[in-house]
């Protein structure tokens, strides 16, 4: 006779923060696609960061199609878009309240990275130290945001996601804001960054790059 205990239900499983990332970003991508309005897509998102179980998740998208032709619905949880990322949601991220307004570098270091929302205005200094402002993954407050950068003997680089238009500003003296070319054109839905400031013997770095994937291909 065997004594092994019956598999749990998969409903029953306790969800994963990935789980729920993953339900998110196609919440994201239906706002994109048309399929929610803003009030389904707010109402759903809060539940899907309250959720604790698949059971839970998987009402959730469960009127949505899965991601990609021919798809097979046999997973609870529908796999995130693997799109390039430059902004198919950008809708649904741009609205809310700020993670934080300024971050301050005293012969020291900051970081704002992953997913945290940039508020209307964000004032960077950075004396005799160095502060990284990555947006990729970020939402934005509001449609257009100002980052206020001073740099004095010290950097600030912002790292934004292709599609994203930056207006540079700023006033080097013996220092620079150097805005760094590449990204292709700036998507009409997607947020204005206008990175403002004084630097000193210092400088502001601007950079596009494309948001880090750690989706994998499901085959």
């Amino acid at each position: 006779m065997s004594d092994e205990r019956p598999e749990k239900p998969l409903p029953e499983l306790r969800a994963s923060d990935a789980d729920r990332d993953r339900v998110v970003e196609r919440l994201r991508d239906a706002v994109a696609e048309g399929r929610l309005d803003m009030e389904e897509f707010e109402e759903r998102l809060e539940a899907a960061y309250k959720s604790r179980t698949y059971a839970e998740l998987e009402p959730l998208t469960r009127d949505l199609p899965a991601v990609g032709a021919g798809a097979a619905a046999s997973s609870p949880v529908p796999l995130a878009a693997s799109g390039s990322g430059s902004g198919s949601s950008w809708p649904a991220r741009i609205g809310g309240t700020g993670t934080s307004t300024t971050a301050v570098a005293i012969m020291s270091g900051f970081q704002r990275k992953g997913r945290w929302t940039v508020p209307a205005r964000f004032d960077a200094v950075a004396f005799w130290g160095g502060g990284e402002l990555d947006l990729r993954e970020a939402n934005f407050a509001q449609r257009e945001v100002v980052i206020n950068c001073v740099a004095i003997m010290g950097g600030i680089q912002i790292t934004v996601p292709p599609g994203v238009a930056v207006d540079v500003r700023g006033i080097g003296v013996m220092g620079a804001f150097d805005q760094r070319e590449g990204g292709g054109p700036t998507e009409p839905d997607a947020p204005r960054v206008i990175v403002t400031g004084f630097a000193f013997w210092g400088g502001v770095e601007i950079k596009v790059k494309s948001p880090k994937r750690s989706l994998r291909k499901e085959l």
